[in-house]
């Protein structure tokens, strides 16, 4: 099984679980009269519709390179977190402002009406549902080097601690009866706060990609100390990394002894790239330049 059969696959999981969850959430937010538990099954429903990017465009940038991408389709993966992270914004916006408009009528004097306990056992059972979904997709994601599948993990994850927001805000409404019963929309709007740091973290890292910005100093110097460790080659220098979805491009000169036979020339340069690609992954793209070392 290749590594997109395995990403759609884990997928195709994580889809199964939330569809249930869906369905299951709005049954138990509309009986137990709960909108922090419809809010986090509109939350379950954008996890849905996100493994269905996720499963396309993994697909698509699994394609080799052609004609009009010499560099390949890694980037369609990071467009799939990206809609991933709009996604979740849109998804915390909304429950976010779903709380505020119950908040605000109950200022008004318009009663809230107090969940039920089916609302408090939904949420019980997504917290766990979602955290272990998260466990087992990020762990995949991790194993196969998916940014896009490691978001939709991040998103499974979101889901739980939502769920968890909403058990405690309708547990507590339940508690205190109609004297608690602000706390039902209150636990939807930290919901919602939640969701809007896990979606920049999501956002931060596409757009960092998407503006081919360098890896980390940390790696970039383990490159410079894997070329300069290779034999007759010195000063690496003009390095230039970038990420290409689950791969990396390395560009940089190297020196060598200017009277280098060509074949010994392009031995040590073989070298070199069959280390990085030992390290970085085989789809490491490499690009060395080769200079006379100065006298």
């Amino acid at each position: 099984m290749n590594r997109e059969q395995q990403i759609c696959r884990v997928t195709l999981v994580g889809s199964l679980g939330n569809l249930l969850l869906v369905v299951f959430k709005f049954a138990a937010g509309i009986l137990g009269r709960s909108s922090a538990m419809v809010a986090d099954a509109v939350h379950s429903l954008s996890d849905f519709l996100t493994d269905i990017v996720v499963m396309v465009f993994v697909g698509i940038s699994a394609r080799p390179q052609d004609a009009s991408h010499d560099y390949g389709h890694g980037k369609y993966e990071t467009l799939a977190t990206l809609f991933i992270g709009i996604a979740l914004v849109g998804a915390a916006v909304g429950i976010i402002a779903s709380g505020l408009m119950k908040i605000l009528a109950a200022l008004h004097g318009e009663p809230l009406a107090v969940p039920g306990r089916l609302a408090l056992w939904a949420a019980l059972v997504s917290i766990l549902v979602k955290e272990i979904l998260y466990r087992y997709t990020a762990a995949r994601a991790r194993s196969l080097d998916s940014p896009a599948m490691l978001a939709n993990a991040w998103h499974h994850r979101s889901d739980s601690l939502s769920s968890i927001g909403a058990a405690l805000g309708i547990g507590g409404a339940i508690l205190l009866g109609e004297k608690g019963a602000l706390l039902d929309p209150l636990a939807s709007i930290v919901v919602g706060a939640m969701l809007v740091k896990v979606s920049w973290d999501l956002l931060n890292g596409c757009f960092s990609e998407l503006t081919d910005h360098s890896l980390s100093d940390e790696t970039e110097q383990e490159i410079e100390a894997i070329i300069r460790d290779t034999p007759g080659v010195s000063e690496p220098h003009n390095l230039r990394t970038r990420r290409i979805g689950n791969r990396i491009a390395i560009e940089a000169h190297i020196r060598m002894d200017g009277d280098t036979p060509l074949r010994q020339a392009h031995e040590q340069a073989s070298s070199i790239e069959r280390r990085l690609r030992e390290r970085f992954g085989p789809n490491t793209l490499v690009t060395l330049h080769m200079e006379p070392v100065k006298n």
